[in-house]
């Protein structure tokens, strides 16, 4: 992946009004048990389906200008970063061996589809920016496999193996809701997880130096704004990142005004265009 534009749920506080009415019923019941009081249902994580739905979005937002994110199955350009073709729901690149991983599970699952013809030459151009053997059809063959629920299946796989799941699980171990699961979502989507210093994996090292997350202590929202600035001097680092607007204007904006559970209303923006999710 890795272009321009390119992981435990702590309970919900229980309310002013549940616990006055707990006081009250224990004072009047002193033989009621814990297990009879009904606690606040805990907040989802961005597993959840209406939270992943959001997360589409937000990306979408930033990686294609649209929150139409399955109209993006047949997207592919190369957008000049130096990582060749970028396509797909997740921007699936032809430099950085993800759409190769895309195409072969899609050519395991339904052999001699129109794209299969093109995993010699994926293999070639993996950790460049050339388009040899690919040009000049692979865009055309690209946008009618796309038309395919079998690679639309394949391209929300690979989505959830490569970026989706390992964001949601690593930011439930450091004890993140919702927008902080979504804050490492949107750091794998961009920087991939490799070893390099502006990947995900040493984002979050460099954020763990200024902060702790609450599973190991610290204050969710002094940790995420750790995190965020780490994102931001790694997004800096290259030219293709160099707009923070998605950070700065869309997750800043959602962590200033406290929704650590990335509750709809939700209004930003990324690169000066509005957006809303009701």
């Amino acid at each position: 992946m890795v272009h321009i534009s390119r992981p435990v749920d702590g309970p919900t506080p229980t309310s002013r009004r549940l616990f006055l009415a707990l006081t009250g019923a224990l004072v009047a019941a002193p033989l009621l048990t814990a297990q009879q009081a009904t606690a606040a249902p805990a907040a989802k994580g961005l597993d959840d389906p209406a939270k992943k739905e959001i997360a589409m979005k937000l990306v979408s937002s930033a990686e294609n200008s649209s929150l139409d994110w399955k109209a993006q199955y047949q997207y592919i350009e190369d957008i000049g970063d130096g990582r060749g073709y970028t396509a797909g729901i997740i921007g699936f690149c032809s430099g950085t061996g993800d759409m190769l991983d895309l195409v072969q599970l899609y050519s395991d699952r339904k052999p001699g589809n129109v794209l299969a013809k093109y995993l010699p030459a994926l293999r070639e151009v993996d950790g460049t920016d050339s388009h040899s053997g690919l040009d000049p059809n692979y865009p055309k063959d690209w946008r009618k496999a796309a038309q395919d629920t079998a690679f639309q299946q394949a391209q929300n796989d690979e989505r959830d193996r490569v970026y989706f799941n390992p964001a949601v699980r690593q930011g439930k171990t450091d004890g993140l809701r919702g927008l902080g699961q979504f804050a490492y979502y949107d750091a794998i989507v961009m920087h991939g997880d490799g070893t390099d210093p502006t990947s995900f994996r040493n984002i979050r090292k460099r954020a763990l130096t200024k902060a702790k997350p609450p599973a190991q202590g610290g204050d969710e929202t002094t940790y995420l704004n750790a995190f965020l600035d780490a994102r931001v001097w790694a997004m800096k680092q290259e030219e293709a990142h160099s707009d923070t607007s998605r950070v700065d204007t869309a997750q800043r904006v959602f962590l200033r005004n406290g929704n650590l559970d990335l509750d709809p209303p939700l209004n930003w923006k990324v690169y000066g265009d509005s957006y809303h999710i009701g």
